[in-house]
């Protein structure tokens, strides 16, 4: 893990897909990122104070605890307010995106994300 201080761009890849999760997080360290997986809305919710990530990429069809409600919940912990949270999700109608707004989300990408999109993102991101 990098030091507090580095300033690669901490992002936490949400998916229940672990194999596209964890090839998402190598994408994104190739693009200079820091990044964690988890591969549910729970683990990110307890992921995130000690990772403070910010960008959050997370699925919002997962089982148990979906990608809206893990939204919600990070929105209400002090970490996650300020936390740039991304659906990256294969659910992308008109009322999927109104959901994720209602839910904290600031974007709402279908799957698969494109490489340039991420780039922009990584690079727009507050340090």
């Amino acid at each position: 893990m990098q030091s507090p201080a580095t300033s690669l761009p901490r992002v936490l890849v949400v998916d229940d897909d672990q194999d596209c999760a964890d090839s998402l997080a190598e994408l994104l360290q190739c693009l200079g990122a820091e990044t964690r997986v988890v591969y549910g809305g729970a683990q990110a919710l307890d992921e995130l104070a000690g990772f403070q990530p910010r960008l959050v990429l997370l699925d919002i069809g997962m089982p148990g605890m979906d990608g809206f409600e893990a939204a919600r919940r990070i929105r209400e912990r002090p970490e996650g307010r300020d936390a740039f949270l991304v659906a990256l999700t294969g659910w992308g109608r008109a009322g999927d995106r109104q959901r994720g707004r209602d839910a904290g989300f600031d974007l709402h990408m279908v799957k698969p994300g494109e490489i340039e999109a991420l780039k922009k993102l990584l690079a727009e991101l507050p340090r």
